[in-house]
């Protein structure tokens, strides 16, 4: 697997930063697409909402259980959305503000500056939204979600 890409954002450091897209409404971000991957780009720009999935390169370790930001109770790493997942994986989903040759100017980016991009997925209504779901242990309403910020414990 390859980065096809990278993630351009204000976050420096991991530390203080939005724990999901909610908590980073406002804020705009790049994702800059490598050039031999600019043809995979055509017809995106019909979206409102694409999914990023990416590498959380700063995540050192693995573990199985966490607390996660907004509970206080250990949980299973499969059930958060904890950077110290067997692959380090994230997803975060962001609005496409506009797109210009092998750039995407994104609204909602919660992610670390230089963040490695290992792929792009349109969001589709009619697919993805999902209207009847619960959210298991998290309790957080979307306004707690939106000032919770990181405190460097997923490092």
């Amino acid at each position: 697997m390859e980065s096809i890409g990278v993630i351009r954002t204000c976050f420096k450091e991991i530390t203080n930063m939005p724990i999901q897209p909610r908590g980073a409404a406002d804020v705009q971000g790049n994702v800059i697409i490598k050039e031999k991957y600019m043809a995979g780009l055509k017809d995106l720009d019909g979206f409102s909402h694409i999914y990023l999935i990416y590498l959380f390169h700063k995540a050192q370790r693995t573990e199985l259980t966490v607390t996660p930001f907004l509970d206080t109770v250990e949980r299973g790493v499969f059930a958060t959305r904890s950077p110290l997942r067997p692959n380090h994986i994230g997803l975060s989903i962001v609005e496409v503000v506009k797109i210009k040759g092998t750039e995407i100017t994104v609204r909602g980016a919660d992610v670390l500056d230089e963040t490695p991009l290992l792929d792009i997925k349109p969001y589709i209504k009619n697919f993805d939204g999902v209207s009847d779901s619960t959210s298991g242990w998290m309790k957080a309403d979307s306004e707690e979600v939106g000032h919770k910020r990181s405190d460097g414990r997923f490092k």
